[in-house]
């Protein structure tokens, strides 16, 4: 695998050579899985085309919109990485196993930042899933704040059944939104999710028609849109910092963002 696919720099691949497309309107970015031939399935270009896009994103993107071409959203990793022969330019999991421990997590890393990104405060990401979002995918719509479902759907997480774990990501927000317990049992079992039991499990704040879905994604950016933006912020990073703080913390967390926007609002006025 080339060095240039993991390091996000500016010899990665471009994010149409990584099978996506990113657009920019406005506020609004949507990042596109665009390889519906192959079910958008992942590649380790896939992860740094991702990251670059993170590190890049303009300054005035306040929503970003993750979502596949085609039926499906992603089908997971791309099946040659399984095969000696790999993905052109990119190796194997065989080639992988013969990295030094080290050099392996830290290519890992590299490609967890395509996903982390997607948390910041700064910006609320929204996966719009169809069909399958299988492995990799589940775990790319899990790392979005928010997913917006088809009714057709298929959440799963498969990589224990191919005798790999889930390590792109999504492991805490799935614990942190089920719980151990159902945790546990979707990934031990690699068993499908669909759109209404995600929706019950909390995986999902919306299910709608397929051809709905689009319109979904659109109002639901618009809503988040009209509030103000410096004030979401602070108000994402309150949340995400909520269930690692104690009330005692929670509340201080409170003063010092509220202090903070009383201040730019009106201080000197």
């Amino acid at each position: 695998m080339t060095e240039a696919v993991f390091a996000g720099s500016a010899e990665g691949p471009s994010p149409e050579e990584a099978g996506l497309r990113y657009e920019v309107d406005g506020e609004i970015a949507t990042i596109t899985l665009d390889r519906p031939d192959k079910r958008n399935a992942q590649t380790f270009a896939t992860w740094s085309a991702l990251a670059r896009i993170g590190d890049s994103l303009p300054q005035q993107v306040r929503v970003v919109v993750v979502r596949g071409e085609g039926p499906s959203f992603s089908a997971g990793i791309d099946l040659r990485m399984f095969t000696p022969q790999g993905v052109p330019g990119q190796g194997s999991f065989a080639s992988s196993a013969a990295l030094d421990d080290s050099v392996f997590e830290q290519r890992i890393a590299q490609a967890q930042r395509g996903f982390l990104w997607l948390r910041r405060p700064g910006v609320v990401s929204i996966a719009a899933v169809q069909g399958y979002a299988i492995g990799a995918g589940f775990q790319l719509a899990l790392a979005c704040d928010l997913r917006v479902l088809a009714d057709d759907a298929k959440l799963c997480m498969k990589e224990p059944a191919l005798g790999l774990v889930p390590d792109l990501t999504g492991t805490k927000p799935l614990v942190d939104i089920v719980g151990l317990p159902r945790a546990l049992e979707i990934c031990l079992t690699a068993r499908t999710v669909g759109a209404e039991e995600a929706v019950r499990l909390g995986l999902a704040e919306l299910v709608v028609a397929p051809d709905e879905l689009a319109g979904a994604v659109r109002d639901l950016a618009a809503a988040l849109l009209a509030v103000d933006r410096d004030a979401a912020t602070a108000t994402k990073r309150l949340l995400q910092g909520a269930a690692g703080r104690t009330l005692e913390e929670q509340a201080a967390a409170e003063r010092r963002e509220q202090v903070a926007r009383v201040k730019a609002l009106f201080a000197g006025s």
